[in-house]
Order: structure tokens, then sequence, then C-alpha cells
């Protein structure tokens, strides 16, 4: 099907979503659409269970699933080239709303061609809606919320020592920017708008998060506003679509929420599965959010998962601990993204086969070995325990680097393991391996 005029009245407005939605394969001037291939298709299961192998499909490329998703915040992988994380195999990156909204501004990013080319990453890309920073940079928790259930509940949660930043109302969340203190607010409207500006190929509804610690009845108050959000970001992402068909096509994620609760993840994601657009079309995938105690994890995902239409992907936000992988790939997530590996990286801690060590630790001062003879990314076949150990304590920035490296390629592969196991039916086999070694013993 060629779709070379917008406007051609043979078309019905249910023709034009359909193409709009679909892969572009750049021909003349024309953009050619196959429309026998949908945006996800699943190509493996897990026998009795929901875990998945798949493929989602973007103007930019493939996303073979179970994915990680390497989180460039601002528009970078942290110390790491963009050619840097395709060597690495990573398939696509996550770019943060938030972040990019109060620097360089959305407008700039348009203006280079969108995310992608903005940072010369050619593949995929995801940005998320900045309802997480929003509320969590505006309660004081930075990178994390962390979680104590067995403290008072609360819904003023805030940060020890902190003011707060970000105060939220029906209509959407006023906050102060934590870089300047200048005021701003987001509404669903805004952030699918700074999202379509930064033209990632998949985006995600504006949502409310909440923590652990927050009361019965405020989580039922924020299913509720995250769900009528959740309309009005379909609503502007059809109409911002419609009004620039010469982009390329966006795929919107709704977010499910509903904290620790069985019966209000699942009411949250029924009500997400049946909001439809005026040509009937509703959400294109589905992110799991939320704060999540890190036991109840593949409980959480497979409340969620047997609610969700099985033909479209399920993304997980904020995890890459290889037992968390292996649970939420089993309970159904078909994609996830996390910062923690460069972040532990640029504090020193590298992954290993048999669990995470230091690299600072002094019995590495003398350690000629690599970080891990098995793992075949650059670092590894290049350098020493010894001399990154030598970098961290010289305050050298390659150590960042050579470690940030190393931890995205050990992430990127388990995962790719994890998906090539799920087609063979080795899926167990390899947990038990993995887990097994990874840890049963202390890193040496």
């Amino acid at each position: 099907m060629q779709a070379c005029s917008p406007a051609d009245p043979t078309n019905t407005r249910r023709e034009q979503a359909l193409l709009r939605q679909r892969r572009p394969i750049e021909f003349s001037q024309c953009r050619i659409y196959d429309v026998r291939e949908p945006f996800f298709s699943v190509d493996a299961e897990l026998p009795g269970r929901l875990g998945r192998a798949g493929v989602i499909r973007t103007p930019h490329g493939d996303i073979h699933t179970p994915a990680f998703i390497a989180v460039g915040t601002q528009a970078t992988v942290k110390a790491v080239l963009p050619e840097t994380m395709k060597d690495l195999g990573a398939q696509a990156v996550l770019a943060n709303a938030y972040h990019l909204y109060l620097q360089p501004g959305p407008d700039i990013v348009e203006e280079a061609g969108g995310l992608g080319a903005f940072m010369n990453w050619h593949g995929p890309t995801f940005t998320d809606s900045g309802g997480f920073q929003v509320l969590s940079l505006g309660a004081g928790f930075k990178k994390v919320l962390a979680m104590d259930t067995e403290r008072l509940q609360a819904d003023d949660v805030i940060a020890e020592g902190k003011e707060r930043l970000a105060h939220v109302d029906d209509n959407g969340v006023t906050f102060r920017s934590h870089l300047d203190g200048s005021t701003h607010r987001f509404t669903p409207e805004v952030s699918i708008g700074i999202q379509h500006k930064l033209g990632a190929d998949i985006i995600f509804a504006f949502d409310e998060l909440t923590t652990l610690v927050n009361t019965r009845g405020y989580q039922e108050e924020s299913v509720r506003r995250t769900h009528d959000w959740a309309v009005r970001c379909l609503m502007e992402h059809r109409r911002l679509t419609a009004a620039h068909p010469e982009k390329p096509a966006q795929a919107l994620f709704g977010v499910v929420q509903g904290a620790q609760y069985e019966d209000l993840r699942k009411q949250a994601t029924r009500a997400l599965t049946r909001i439809f657009d005026e040509d009937g079309r509703g959400f294109d995938g589905y992110g799991i959010g939320g704060a999540l105690e890190k036991q109840n994890l593949a409980t959480i995902v497979g409340w969620v998962s047997t609610e969700l239409p099985a033909d479209k992907p399920r993304h997980l936000l904020g995890i890459s601990e290889p037992d968390d992988l292996f649970d939420a790939v089993a309970a159904g997530a078909d994609t996830f993204d996390c910062v923690s590996p460069s972040r532990v990286a640029r504090n020193a801690a590298v992954y290993s086969p048999i669990g995470r060590f230091n690299i600072t630790n002094a019995r590495y001062r003398r350690d000629f070995s690599t970080i891990d003879p098995d793992c075949d990314c650059y670092t590894c076949a290049h350098y020493t325990r010894a001399y990154l150990h030598h970098l961290f304590k010289a305050k050298e920035i390659l150590s960042a680097t050579l470690c940030t490296i190393h931890n995205e390629r050990f992430v990127i592969r388990l995962v790719d393991q994890i998906r090539a196991a799920i087609r063979t039916g080795e899926f167990d086999e390899l947990r038990a391996h993995v887990l097994g070694r990874y840890y049963s013993t202390r890193a040496q």
C-alpha cells in the first residue's frame, strides 16, 4: 500500500490511521508501508507461562524481544558513544522527556531531526513521559524511590531533609526544576507534545507515580487520575499524528499503576485496554509502572500481563538485575529499561557471572585478569582489573567508560541469551545455571 498523498480521498480515516502505525520504508518521495507486518508479533512462548519472544517493528528498525532498552537519559548513555552501544548489541535506547524538556529543550531536538538524529543513534528510540522524574525528583528521591513498607503510610511522602518541588492535581503536575528552581507544569497534553517533538518511536502516556507507602485511598485516587490522563494522552497523540503526517509513526504505550494491590492493578489494566479513539484504536502497547517490591515483582507483572491483550507489547519500567530479568520475562514482560548498569559502573561496581563486585577493592590492585574471561566486550578484550582499579583510584574519566561498556554488554548479552532460550525451550535450564552462579558465591 502506497501513501504518497495523506489526503487521498480513497482512504478512510481508519485506513489512514493504519498507514500511520506501519513501518515506513523510504523510497523516492513516497512512504510505502508493508501493512502485512503488525507492530508486534509473537513467535515463541514459554509453555504454561506468560513469557514470550517476538518482534516490535518501528520506523527505525525491529526490536527482538525480550529486549533490554539501554537508558540514555539526556540523549546519551553516560560515558559511552552511541556507536559503542550499537557494537554492544543494544537494539534501542530510552531518553527522558523531563530532562530533555529542561535541557536543551524539545524544540532544539526537533530542529535537529528528532532524538535519534540529535544523538547520532540510528536505531529505535523510546522516551518516557517525564512523570517519574517530575514526581520522584519533586519528592527529593533522585534516581530511586526508596521504599520501606514497614513505615507508617503517608500520602505526602518526601525524602528526608528535602523540600517538595512537585504538586499534583487532577489536571496535571506543577513542579520546580531541579536545575534552577524555575516553575513548570506538565499536563497529559504537554507531555505528549514534548514527546512528539522529541520524535521517539515509542512514547508513554503521562501517569502519576505513587510509592508503596501511599495510603490505599490515595492509590485509588491516583489510578483514576492516571486513567483520565491516559484518555487525554491518546486523544492528543492522535491529534498531533494527524497534524503531522510527514513524520514517522510513533507508538503510544499506556501505563498501568496500582502499586502493590492486585485489584487496583487489574482494574487499571482492564480500564486502559478499553480506551479507544474515534477510529477504534487503543494504545499500541503498555507500560507497567510504579514502585514495586522486589519480592513481589513477578507476581505484580503477572497480574497485569494476564489482563493485557496478547498481541501488544509490555514494557516494565526500571529493572536490570539478573533475577529480576528472569522473573519479569517469565511473567510476560517483553522489554525493560534501567539506569543501573551505567550508574553502578560509574561507582566502580561491575557485573560478573558469579556476582557484582567493586573494582576498587584492594584485592584487585595487582589482579591482571579481565573482569570476566568469557565476556566478549571491548573492555574485557583489552583491559585488566588492575588497570581499572588504577583508573578509579586516579579518578580518571576512562574508568566510567570502560566499566559502563562491560556492564551494558553483560545485561544485553544476558537478555539475548534469555530470548534464545525461550525459542529453544531451554529457559528454565538457563535460569537455573545463571542465577545459581550469580547468587550462590561471592565474586573473587
